[in-house]
């Protein structure tokens, strides 16, 4: 009949005999979990929502995950897997890490015709910093377009959404934080890119990082749409702010 499977198999609930237990260990189907990483979660959130399903050790996911990944952040892209039930924590995030170098990888070579750890960890920060900040996948390339403008004049980024790291990741943006969080997040104080990814990005922000609009945009603000107004200079996105206020 062949060789029993490996892990956790469906068997099903009836009484079995022999021949059809022996048929079941050798050709029953695997049971599976699916996990999703939410594009712009932080992994320590993520560790923890899977250490809660899969009844894991989210202190050992994250050893594993740093062993693993050459990004501190970001490691894993954001997407739907599937994973065999009784998994443990090593394994678990070899998995993950592989699939998404392959992944990171493929988009990278594709692009630059090459894949270079150090590049693509600042096309990472860059898309990362879009996925917070973006309403929806469309505004995106205008998102990264302020970013790449600011950057080039030499103008702090001045984003919230770099604020929301790790275990900040829902955490509104104050007044406080602003003053006196010290770390390269806070794009208020420090200039130029933070020094790691803020979370997980999609293939859409990774594609607006690489390729931001044409525009002279310095600002945006949220509206009363959920969406944003860009401006191109500090007026003009005072206006913005007047009227989303």
């Amino acid at each position: 009949m062949g060789s029993p499977q490996s892990g956790w198999i469906h068997i099903g609930k009836n009484e079995l005999n022999r021949i059809d237990f022996l048929y079941k260990l050798t050709n029953a189907q695997a049971v599976i979990n699916k996990v999703t990483l939410i594009p712009g979660e932080t992994s320590e959130l993520f560790f923890e929502l899977l250490a809660k399903e899969l009844k894991l050790d989210a202190a050992k996911l994250n050893k594993y995950y740093l062993k693993f990944s050459p990004y501190p952040e970001a490691g894993i892209y954001a997407d739907t897997y599937y994973v065999p039930y009784g998994i443990k924590e090593k394994h678990l995030m070899s998995f993950l890490v592989r699939e998404s170098e392959k992944k990171y990888q493929q988009i990278s070579e594709k692009i630059y015709g090459n894949y270079d750890e150090k590049q693509w960890l600042r096309v990472l920060v860059m898309a990362s910093i879009i996925q917070k900040e973006a309403a929806n996948n469309k505004e995106m390339p205008l998102v990264s377009s302020v970013i790449h403008n600011r950057l080039k004049k030499g103008m702090r980024l001045q984003m919230d959404g770099t604020l929301n790291y790790g275990k900040y990741s829902h955490i509104k943006v104050t007044p406080a934080r602003i003053r006196d969080d010290n770390s390269t997040f806070n794009t208020y104080k420090h200039k130029g890119l933070p020094s790691t990814p803020i979370g997980a990005v999609s293939i859409s922000a990774i594609k607006a990082a690489i390729k931001p609009a044409k525009t002279k945009h310095l600002y945006f603000m949220k509206n009363k749409k959920g969406t944003h107004d860009f401006s191109d200079s500090f007026k003009a996105h005072r206006k913005n702010v007047k009227r989303a206020r």
